[in-house]
This record gives C-alpha cells, structure tokens and sequence, in this order.
C-alpha cells in the first residue's frame, strides 16, 4: 500500500527565495490561463442565464493510464424564470447518453456550440427547486481546450485538470458563468487501485476527502467542498501521489495543510513546503483567517510550469516560495472573492501577484522588497499602453486575460499605490472591510465594487486614482526641478508627460529624497494635484542630490532631476516679510540670488524709492496703503507687492 508521510511542522525550517523576476509570472501566467490556447471565442453563454445552481454531484470514473472519462452528474437547480428547458455547456466530444430525472428518461440534444439543451417534462416555474442526472463519456483531451490532461512523470500516468477561464466544459456538464457560483459540490473519483508499478493511486479534488472505498481493484475516493465556487475552480488529479502534511494554527483556528507530491520530489518539496505555514500565518495577520479552515489547504504537484489556485487545493508545477504564496494568496482573492467578469480579473490576479510581494517585504525586508518592485516596474513600462480593466473584445483572448505585464504585475502595483495613499492603516482596513462584506463574501465582486469599499472605508474619493491606474492606460514620466533657496528651505517643482493619451495627468504623490553633502537623508512626499506644482519644504542640511522615488513605490519611467531655480521656484522661495509691515521688511531669497538694485512704486506706478539691500526695505517713510517692488537681480527682474500699514 502506498505510504503516507505524516510531517507536522508548527516553525517554518525553510526558506526559499522567491522567483522575484516578472518572467516567474510569466510562469504563473501562463499555468493559470492553459497558454496552448492562444485565442478561443468564448463569451458569457445567455441561454444559461435562467437557473440558479446550488449542487452538483460528480460521479467520475478514469484510469490515468487513458485519456478517457465515463461521468454522471448531478445538479440542482432553482428557477429563475418559468423554464422548459435548461442548458449546460459540455464540448461535443463528449458523448451523453442519457439525462434522467427521478428516473425518468429526459429527450436532449447536443449542439455545435458545445450546448446540451434538456427538455423538462413540464415548466418548472419560477422560485422552484428541482434536479437532473446527466451521464456521459468520452476523451476530454480531443476537445483542445487543454483542461483536461493526461500525461507521465517519471513514467508514471497522470490525469489532472486546469479549466481557467472556459475550460471546464471540457470534461463535464456545467455552467461556466461569472454570476452563478456552485453552494456545494461533491466529487467522487473511482480509479484503478494501483498503477502498472504497482504503487497505490490517489485522488485529488477540492474540500475534505470523506471517504476511500475499495471495491475490486478500483477505489472511490469522495470529497465535499461545502463553499460557493465557480465551475472553472472544480478540478481533479490522480496519479501514484506520497501524501504529507503540514499543521497551521491560524490564529487558534488550526487545520491541515495536505501535500500530494510526485515520489520522485518527496524530498525537496519536503524541504520547500514548510513555508507555507508562514505564509498562511501572514496572510491571517494582514486579511483575515484561511478562509476555509474547516476543510484543508493543500498541493497537489501536476504538469505545468506554474500553478492555479483551486479552491483549498493549488496545483502546482514547482515549489518556489514565490508560486506558494501567489496561490495561496488566492484563496481569499479569486476563490472566497472571485472576479465578476473576466475584466475584473485583476481582483484575482495582481492581488494575488501583490500578497506575493508582501511575503518579500516581511520575509526578507525592504531591500529585497524594493527589487521586487522595481522589477515589476520595469516589466509594466515595458510598454507604453494597455490597462489593467478589459474591454468586452479582450475577453474573448485568453492571453489577454492572463496578461502578465497588466492582469499581474500593474495590477499589483496599482494595490501598492493604493497602499501608499491611503497609508498601511486605511488600505488595510479596506481590504479587510472588502473581504468580509456580505455582498462579495464567498460571491462576486467586480472592480467598482471594490473601489466603493475602499473609498467608504477610507473616506477619500478614489475615482480619479482607479480612473487613471485601472480603466485608463499608461504611465508618467517625472521631472522635479529643485534649489535650495535658504539654509532652511528647499524648493520643488514637479512636471509630467503621460506614456498614453487615454490619461491627460496622475494625481499623485511623488516621493522624494534628498541627499545632503555630509551623508544627510531626508525623505518628502510631495502630493501632487496639478502639473508644473511648486513645494516649498523645511530642510536642516545643505542638499547636493535629489532622487525620484527612492523606494520605487510609482510606476513610472524616464524620470529627470534638474538642479536649477526655474522661474517657478523663484517665484514661491522670494518672499518679504512681514507684510503688511510698518517700518522694516525683510527679504527672503534664494542663496544663488543676488539683488542689484530696488525700485518702489505706488498704486500709480509712480516711482517713489530707489534702494540698494541683500536683506531688508526700509519702508517708515512710505504712506500707508498698496505699493509695489521690482527687483533687478541675476535672474533678471522679480515683481512683489508690499502692503504699507
């Protein structure tokens, strides 16, 4: 019989570094979206748009070594409308041979847009709850969605099943909507007892395995998941698995992280998996607890490079701390909330791609955590356009959907962004608030929603940042212009160019560091709200470098620093004081200014005084009321007013 390595690990013994570069999520990417397919015409299916589901019963017989699936399934369906027939998805390739309802035979039809239309036996009116079995066979491999695969490790067989986005029509009956998510499943798997070494099979699906009933030389391996979930989520894997464990405490709300790991890899993924206790830990601290506790987490190696994240069990092609935490990431965001469209996949994909940099900024500390950044900066400049929300067309590619540069690594910069506005307490707060709203909680969400909690709980209006960052396209370039103009003071001015059109300018804050000649640092954060914006700020050393955005905390390109006082500077950091004034005003100058001569003029502009001063005006014998100063100075002529009391 096959051995069960039991290893419960309380302290993470392992570390590995995380895969920081964009091409590891390429990587992910290209797991999650089945990359064989380049392009599929598949939109939201309307003719299942009648009927609630609240169960399914898979009934699933296989044998890895063959590319073939015998089925039934059963579903249980509320009315949405009067109906007389319902439709699921199933690809043609995959042959029906009967639907029975209470044991009676129901008449269908499969048609070429990969329908199976049933006909009820009478309406089934609205707000009525009723069920059907459909039985069903035949090589899920031939219909080239690349859901639904049979290969070999090692020379051992393996099923396993991948069906994000549109996939899971492949290999059975269902309803691949984003609206409609599953109340309950239960999944059961008869396979071959053993494989043709002789090693026992085990069988993989989502939520707690009930049972392993052994008849013959076949096993039936059952599973319930109890959560909502969507069809593209439901998957299931079978080959010669060694099974360890893991035990998480969860904030005193302990369960079982299971392992199942081709024999071959016990050791090292022994040796990688340990972390993920850390990392559920973290996640807890930040977000919430493991949002399905009471039935498991786990891996479950299988055929891709990357990974995908079905619900409490995440297929994975490697164990790199990166890939744990982007999955596990996912069980908050994309399984207990999932993406309401295909366009709002960023909900699901850069905040999974974000809390995987959130392990960096924990785990290795802020060095570390400003490469990742810069790294994904670097990969979402790459190009100067595209946004992170799709248009209905681009649902239709896949590739679009799993883009890398947009879908992950912009879309977790833009929750970074978010971050840095809003401040660790408020952005945290949100997320929180997001994770336990009753609407979206185990549901849906799409991306207003989220920015409707984000700025409800923050108390900010969020629109022109979502507006820019998400349903727009592109990036700034930034240059800051600087002078310090006193021992005390050092002025700013900040213009941007936009990448794209789509955005005419970022409301932002820019940060900003300044080195002084003696090894001084001092950090500003300069709040940006119009272009070609002046600051004025306090400074106790002498500067001698700027730099933009030390942290890489803004994704931007192409920056410049110029060390000059340009006329807008010149015009904040000149001032007199106090004014009004009754005997003496004082001049506030840049150091680099040198004033040539004074002239004071009245309302009239009737020249009344001429003066010569670095420092001050003597203004006793001026009579009250308005007057005006020009000074001639190495910057040529600068215009004040003086109000004489």
């Amino acid at each position: 019989m096959k051995r069960i390595v039991w290893l419960y690990v309380l302290l993470s013994v392992t570390v590995l570094k995380a895969q920081d570069h964009p091409l590891a999520l390429g990587d992910i990417a290209e797991a999650e979206s089945k990359s064989a397919i380049q392009r599929i015409n598949q939109t939201r299916n309307l003719n299942t748009g009648n009927y609630d589901l609240k169960y399914h019963r898979l009934e699933l017989t296989l044998d890895p070594n063959v590319a073939f699936l015998t089925g039934k399934v059963t579903s249980h369906f509320l009315a949405k409308e009067n109906m007389s027939d319902i439709t699921f998805e199933l690809t043609n390739n995959m042959i029906v041979s009967s639907v029975k309802q209470r044991g009676v035979d129901l008449t269908f039809v499969q048609n070429i847009d990969d329908e199976l239309v049933i006909n009820l036996p009478q309406i089934q009116n609205i707000g009525v709850l009723d069920s059907l079995t459909i039985s069903y066979s035949g090589n899920p491999k031939n219909s080239n969605l690349g859901s639904f695969e049979q290969t070999y490790h090692n020379g051992d067989p393996i099923v396993w099943t991948l069906s994000e986005p549109y996939g899971a029509k492949g290999w059975w009956p269902c309803k691949q909507d984003l609206n409609d998510k599953i109340d309950e499943v239960d999944v059961y798997l008869t396979t071959p007892s053993f494989n043709p070494n002789n090693d026992s099979y085990v069988a993989v699906s989502n939520g707690l395995e009930q049972s392993q009933t052994v008849s013959g030389n076949t096993k039936t391996t059952y599973f319930k998941h109890q959560y909502p979930i969507p069809a593209y989520l439901i998957a299931i894997a079978v080959t010669n698995y060694e099974v360890y464990m893991h035990q998480v405490d969860n904030n005193g709300n302990p369960f079982e992280i299971i392992n199942y790991v081709y024999p071959e890899d016990l050791v090292t993924a022994q040796e990688a998996t340990p972390i993920t206790v850390d990392i559920i830990n973290l996640f807890s601290n930040r977000f919430e607890n493991y949002p399905f506790t009471d039935e498991k987490y786990g891996h479950a190696q299988f055929g891709r490079n990357g990974g995908m994240e079905h619900t409490t069990v995440s297929f994975m092609g490697n164990f790199s701390r990166n890939l744990i935490a982007h999955e596990l990431a996912h069980q908050w965001f994309g399984n207990k909330i999932t993406c309401g469209s295909w366009k709002d996949i960023w909900l699901n994909e850069g905040f999974a791609t974000y809390l995987s940099g959130l392990v960096v900024e924990d785990f290795d500390g802020d060095a570390e955590f400003k490469t990742w950044k810069a790294n994904r900066i670097t990969h979402i400049t790459n190009d100067a356009g595209g946004a992170v929300y799709l248009q209905d067309t681009d649902t239709t590619s896949v590739s679009r959907i799993f883009n890398s540069r947009l879908s992950y690594s912009k879309g977790a910069m833009v929750l970074h962004m978010l971050r840095k506005k809003l401040g660790d307490v408020d952005f945290y707060q949100g997320m929180k608030a997001y994770l336990a709203n009753d609407d979206f909680s185990y549901n849906y969400a799409k991306t207003e929603d989220f920015i409707t909690v984000m700025s409800t709980s923050s108390g900010e209006d969020l629109t022109e940042f979502f507006n820019d960052w998400i349903y727009n396209q592109g990036y700034p370039s930034i240059t800051v212009s600087w002078d310090q103009i006193s021992e005390t003071q050092i002025a700013f001015k900040i213009d941007q160019t936009q990448s794209h059109s789509s955005v005419s300018f970022f409301e932002m804050k820019v940060p900003i560091r300044v080195l002084g000649s003696g090894g001084e640092i001092a950090d500003f954060v300069l709040d940006q709200f119009v272009n070609g914006q002046s600051f004025l700020e306090n400074i106790n050393f002498d500067a001698a470098e700027v730099i933009i955005d030390p942290n890489h905390d803004v994704v931007s390109k192409n920056n410049e620093v110029l060390s000059d006082l340009s006329p807008n500077l010149l015009e904040i950091s000149f001032k007199l004081f106090p004014n009004p004034a009754a005997n003496v005003v004082y001049i506030q100058k840049p150091r680099a200014v040198s004033i040539y001569h004074i002239q004071i003029f009245d309302m009239l502009g009737k020249l009344i005084d001429e003066q010569n001063s670095e420092a001050k005006i003597n203004v006793s014998d001026l009579s009250p009321g308005l007057h005006f100063i020009r000074f001639e100075t190495n910057y040529g002529t600068i215009h004040k007013s003086l109000l004489k009391e």
